[in-house]
């Protein structure tokens, strides 16, 4: 597919999100280029739908099934709608065992952003206003 070939051909950092439909495509582009995971930064997204305590971890498993590997480098909120905080509580529980290396936020406005960071004190130390 499009897709397969545009990541067989690009560097080395690859940024997809659920909501392209197209992780499946990037895991097997991924296997196929033979190119090992740790040389890679994949980041993706957790979509609107899935922005909940429970979707975030139905939304990560999917994820790194999908993209057929074992940790996701970065993991971002895509925007800033439905329960973020239980999504953010979720994706700390991921980053803590492991399964991602850096988690974050997108689309966010300076006061969601300090919302959010009010409620964690990992968030705090995470995430910064520039």
């Amino acid at each position: 597919t499009e897709c397969e070939a545009a990541v067989l051909s690009a560097w080395r950092g690859i940024d997809t999100a659920a909501s392209y439909l197209n992780e499946r495509a990037v895991g097997r582009a991924v296997a196929r280029s033979g190119i090992p995971c740790s040389e890679l930064f994949i980041s993706t997204k957790l979509w609107v739908q899935d922005t909940s305590e429970a979707g975030a971890e139905r939304a990560i498993r999917r994820s790194l099934e999908l993209l057929r590997t074992d940790t996701i480098d970065l993991y971002l909120i895509h925007q800033p709608y439905g329960d973020i905080y239980g999504a953010w509580r979720t994706m700390e529980r991921f980053y803590e065992a492991g399964d991602l290396r850096a988690i974050g936020v997108s689309n966010f406005q300076p006061d969601r952003i300090t919302t959010l960071r009010s409620t964690s004190a990992f968030a705090r130390r995470s995430i910064r206003l520039k």
